[in-house]
Formats: C-alpha cells, structure tokens, sequence
C-alpha cells in the first residue's frame, strides 16, 4: 500500500497563512482549512465506522471543501450526489451505493429525506461546525484506497458509480501540473459543481499545489468576468456554455494574468474558439471524463491559440490510443474509439468486476490523433447527450416517456445547439392522444429540469434494426430533415 502525507495537513506545515480557500463570505488559510478539515474528520469517525461511505448532497460552499479533505482522516470514501437531481434519481444513487450516512445542506434536506427516508441524515452545517479543541495529526492518506464514488453517464441503463482513488486523483493533479506548469501566483477559480469531477479536482488541486480556490457558489458570468481581474485569477475551469456566457458580458479584454481557460464538457464549437482567439483568450481544451479523474488528454497553453480544435496530448501518466472498428491502432487521421490506460483511470464500477491495471478503458468516445499526435474529438459517446457540460443518457428519458399511458415508443437523441452544445429532443409513438405539454410535465416529475427535452416529435413509427434496437442514427436525421421542411415552409 503506497502512502503520501496528507496533501492540505503538508501546506499547512509549509505555507500556514497562505490563503487555501476563498469565498464571497471568507478567506481560510491553510492552517484554518486544515484544522476545519481535521474536525469534520473527527465526527466523522464518531458517526461511522471505518470503510464507511457516506453521501454528500451540497452546493459549492466551503463546508463541502472541508467534507472532501476530512474523508480520507475518517477513512471513508464520499459517494458525491448532484443537487440538480429528484428525490427519486437520487433514491436510485443512495441504494446503488449504500451509504452509512447522508450529509445535505439545510436548504436540501428535505430532499435528502425524501430520497432516502430510512438513512441516517445529519447537516452539512452541523458536520462542518467550527472546531472546539485542535484535531488530532492527520493520518497518511493511502493511494490505493477509495476517495470518493460519482456517478456517471453511459448510453443505455442507469447511471454507474464510478470509484476514484486517492491515488487516482493525485495523480491526475501531477499530470496537470506537468502541462499547465505552476506558478507561485497561481489562483483556480471554482466555478463548476463540486459533485462533478471537474469541481472536485480543482479543490484537490489547490491542497496539492498550495494554490489557492476561488469558490463560486454557481457560475454567474458578471461575478465571475469581475473576479477573474479582483481576484487575480490565473487559471479557471469551464464549459463551452459557460465561456460564451463570459464573451457576453463585455467586450473589454480579459485580464493579462488570466494564463489558462480550461475548457471542457465536450468538443467546443468552432466559432467559440475562434472568438477567443481573436481577443487573445487562451482557451486550452482538454478531453477528460470521471472515470479519468477528470483530465486525460489537454492542450498546452502555449498552443491554445495555434490549435484550434484539438484537445492537444495526453497527459503524462495517461497512455491514450484510437482503435479502429476492426481492433488495429487507427492510423493518423482516422477515426476510431478512444481508449485509455494509467494510474488516472478508475479501478472500476460499484457492483462489477474491477479492471486491472495494465487494462485498457474503452470509453466509446470517438476521435483520432493528427500526424503530430494531437487528439481531436469527434463525438462524445454516440448515444450520450452533453448539455452545457451535463451528462443525460437517452434511456432515462425514454424510461419516463414510456411510464405515460399514452406513449407507446420513445426515442431521444441529442441535436446541435448553439447555445448549451446540445439540447435532448424525444420522438414518441402514441396510443392514443395527447399533448406535448402533458408528456412534458410527465416528464418534469421524474427528471431533472436539464434532462426535460426541449421538443417533442411525434412520428408513426421509429427507426429500428431487425432485431427492434433504435436506430438513433437515423432518427437524428429524420428529426433534422422534419425541422428544416418546416422552417422551408415557414420561409414561403
């Protein structure tokens, strides 16, 4: 078992008053974070036994920066649950997982109480009081053990939980480093949701670093625009929806010390990328996922203006291939899945076999590598839908469609949109009549507000192959070509 000093407990030893963690309300040193961390660690222990998971339902505050430095003290490995989800989708992650206890803020604890009435359910204000006597050293943190499970979209069932490792993280942090470099004047400003992995990183970072986080509850583009110059900002993390919301609110420069905007959520539009770099912005894109522990591949900042498109090499722990659909390395310029191997990549999903090290992680992305090496994204997951940086599996969309009487098939299928990148459309076979605004507040009860689809077709039949499988191919197409007769028509 290989073990590092625990990562905030050695910048408290090294840097004590350097800001760590900074917020509308407060500024916490990293002594401060570290004695906070090592007391929500302490209840910790007091509430669970050792190995426990726990689950944690929070928006970004400080409190949940100190729920993820205490888990590895209290040995327990934090099943991270996103706040935009139902009681009911959420019902679904806390059985999968089985957690011990749940920790939500006050404002979702009713939430938390529907979803899991029977679990043992304590505040996240409560967890996270403030320290009465000086916690204990903190113990090594182990590389190999589970830091935290999320869960993540496929293209079919429900969702998986991922489990990353304490080792998982580090070195994704390393692999960073190594590209975006370090600089003493470092600040990442946390704009994302901690619960995704891209939010999650960024605070792990900051303890590794010794660089200090900017935490934004949410993302509001005039007060992030206005803390990318207060606050010094060096690096910032986002998605394509986001960076565009960023371009609108002014048109002054950006500020000369903004060194990297690392975005990802998928491939960014081309047109996006080219405003940026006319106003000198530099975007560094990166591809990544959860079970990478975020970052796999991500352009240089030296070449973000130079690249357009690409989301540059992998990092360094991280071999990254294209396989072909026979099975053979793609050559350059041709298309194939991306795969993925190293010390980065999760050892596995809740419930099912774990994978070896030495085993490649086939994640049905598609993409291929320029004669250079460079890596460029075609599609992300030919069925997945990525919204404004948010997963929606087509299949939990169907699913709810399909709990309505009159709905006797359903499809959903991503289309381009300019705006979140793309934007779920349901195609529904019906039994008998009934409205769009019925099937969409069917919808509403069961999902998250993002995954609600932004239209709904009605059609006689849907796509399939002979064996019944949706052709979602093709009623992408059948969709499209719907759309543009109607807007011929409207032009007449």
């Amino acid at each position: 078992m290989i073990q590092l000093p625990d990562w905030l407990a050695r910048q408290a030893a090294l840097r004590p008053r350097h800001p760590a963690l900074m917020s509308a309300e407060t500024v916490y040193t990293f002594a401060e974070l570290d004695r906070w961390a090592g007391a929500v660690a302490a209840r910790l222990r007091q509430s669970v036994p050792l190995g426990a998971r726990v689950a944690l339902l929070a928006r970004n505050r400080p409190e949940y920066a100190a729920a993820v430095h205490a888990a590895p003290r209290a040995g327990v490995t934090l099943v991270l649950l996103n706040t935009r989800l139902t009681a009911a989708e959420l019902a679904f992650q806390i059985r999968d997982s089985a957690p011990a206890l749940l920790v939500a803020e006050r404002e979702l604890l009713h939430t938390a109480r529907e979803a899991a009435p029977a679990l043992p359910i304590i505040a996240l204000e409560e967890l996270a009081a403030p320290a009465e006597t000086a916690p204990p050293p903190a113990p090594p943190i182990e590389l190999d053990a589970p830091h935290t499970i999320i869960y993540t979209s496929g293209t079919t069932g429900r969702p998986k939980g991922a489990i990353l490792t304490a080792g998982n993280h580090w070195w994704n942090a390393i692999g960073s480093m190594l590209n975006l470099g370090l600089r003493d004047d470092d600040r990442w400003l946390a704009v994302l949701p901690l619960f995704h992995v891209g939010g999650l990183s960024i605070l792990l970072r900051g303890a590794i670093y010794g660089i200090p986080v900017i935490l934004h509850e949410r993302f509001d583009p005039a007060l992030a625009r206005r803390d990318l110059s207060a606050q010094r900002v060096t690096i910032v993390s986002l998605v394509a929806v986001m960076l565009q919301r960023l371009l609108a609110v002014d048109a002054a420069p950006f500020p000369s010390h903004l060194r990297c905007v690392l975005l990802g959520g998928g491939p960014a539009p081309q047109t996006l990328l080219e405003q940026c770099a006319a106003r000198g912005i530099p975007v560094t894109q990166t591809y990544g996922m959860t079970e990478a522990a975020s970052q796999a591949a991500t352009l240089a900042p030296a070449e973000a203006l130079q690249r357009l498109g690409s989301a540059g090499k992998p990092l360094l722990p991280v071999e990254l291939r294209i396989v072909a659909t026979d099975g053979r390395e793609a050559a350059p310029g041709e298309v194939g899945e991306i795969c993925l191997r190293g010390p980065t990549i999760s050892p596995g999903y809740l419930g099912m076999p774990p994978r070896r090290p030495d085993e490649w992680f086939f994640t049905g992305d598609l993409g291929y590598f320029d004669a250079e090496g460079y890596l460029y994204v075609v599609e992300r997951r030919s069925d997945l839908i990525i919204a404004g940086g948010e997963n929606i599996y087509p299949a939990e969309i169907e699913a709810a469609l399909l709990s309505h009487p009159a709905v006797a098939e359903a499809g959903v299928v991503g289309l381009p949109d300019p705006e979140w990148g793309q934007r779920p459309v349901a195609a529904v076979v019906t039994r008998q009549p009934v409205t769009p605004e019925e099937l969409l507040a069917h919808c509403r009860k069961q999902l998250a507000g993002y995954k609600i689809p932004r239209a709904i077709v009605f059609m006689r039949e849907l796509p399939r192959t002979a064996a019944g499988k949706l052709r979602r191919h093709e009623l992408r197409e059948q969709i499209l070509r719907r759309q543009r007769i109607n807007e011929c028509r409207g032009n007449e």
